[in-house]
């Protein structure tokens, strides 16, 4: 033993790239003791010094507080066991960190004051059960009839986000927005209303059809895609297809009172949310994004209101 190598601590200092005060600290702290002391009173390290001081450097780089690294360099516990239990604790700091992260984002995108920032706080540090409760409370107003019955349980179910344990910045700040939008009444009242027409337009005998939005937005995509006037002839054929069809599905007469039906259920779809949250619900589920139905159901509008004759005075 008395042939080893022994390094001064400013030895080691060049070694390790660590400064003479930080290895005096841990050696006052026992983490890296001295191995002996020279004739002169200065403290002395053996070879093992420089592979500890690397582990206790490379530990507390990570987070791992000087009493765990000390149990670690005098192996009372082993390496892998400290090690999954501070990776479990910094998983809670990313959580916290990137529920912070995306209120902080938010706010700063809107510009938002005090009042506003300790709202999206709050809705960020939403329980599961707090979370879920809130988009119940919404999805009943929108989807559930008088006889307490959900009107389409399906529906219901594809309408309704679940944050993982473990979501994104991105999707903390889609569900940030999406409880916002549960919240807002109108909103509410505008789906509710989708929701009833779309209840009446089924309300035929037969199969399962499809709704006006879903009949308009199929037959206006190729017009969107062509960028046809909404006002010129050319969509004419366009008109007369969705307004025949509609016709066929709700068994009634394509007339001037059909076309009012058809424009008040359109007007009431023609709302850019129920888009929005059906994108945030899709980043929330880790779905891919739908194709929005505004663009079309705004587009057969224009071109409907174009063809619908003066009001008489």
């Amino acid at each position: 033993m008395s042939g080893e190598t022994r390094h001064t601590i400013g030895e080691l200092a060049r070694r390790t790239g660590l400064s003479v005060k930080t290895i005096r600290y841990y050696a006052d702290r026992g983490i890296v003791p001295p191995t002996d002391r020279s004739p002169a009173g200065y403290r002395r390290y053996g070879p093992e010094a420089v592979a500890r001081l690397e582990l206790v450097r490379t530990l507390r780089d990570l987070g791992v507080d000087l009493a765990a690294i000390r149990r670690v360099v005098d192996r009372e516990v082993p390496l892998a066991e400290v090690a999954a239990a501070h990776a479990e604790a910094v998983a809670v700091q990313i959580r916290v960190l990137r529920l912070r992260q995306a209120v902080l984002t938010v706010a700063a995108r809107r510009g938002s004051g005090p009042a506003e920032m300790d709202d999206l706080h709050r809705l960020a540090q939403l329980t599961a059960h707090e979370r879920q409760h809130l988009v119940d409370d919404f999805l009943n107003v929108v989807f559930v009839d008088p006889s307490d019955q959900p009107t389409y349980p399906g529906v219901v179910v594809s309408m309704t986000p679940d944050l993982p344990d473990e979501p994104t910045t991105e999707q903390v700040e889609a569900w940030l927005e999406l409880a916002e939008l549960c919240r807002d009444p109108t909103f509410r009242a505008s789906m509710r209303q989708l929701a009833r027409q779309h209840a009446a337009d089924h309300d035929v005998p037969g199969l399962p059809r499809p709704d006006a939005v879903a009949v308009v937005r199929d037959a206006v995509a190729p017009a969107l895609a062509a960028r046809l006037d909404p006002t010129g002839p050319a969509a004419d054929p366009v008109i007369a297809a969705v307004t025949t069809r509609y016709a066929s599905l709700c068994d009634r007469p394509d007339d001037a009172d059909l076309r009012q039906r058809l424009l008040a259920r359109l007007t009431v779809a023609n709302d850019p949310r129920r888009d929005r949250y059906l994108d945030l619900l899709s980043v929330i589920n880790g779905w891919s994004s739908g194709v929005p139905v505004t663009p079309a159901v705004g587009w057969f509008l224009q071109a409907l209101h174009a063809r619908m004759p003066e009001p008489t005075r």
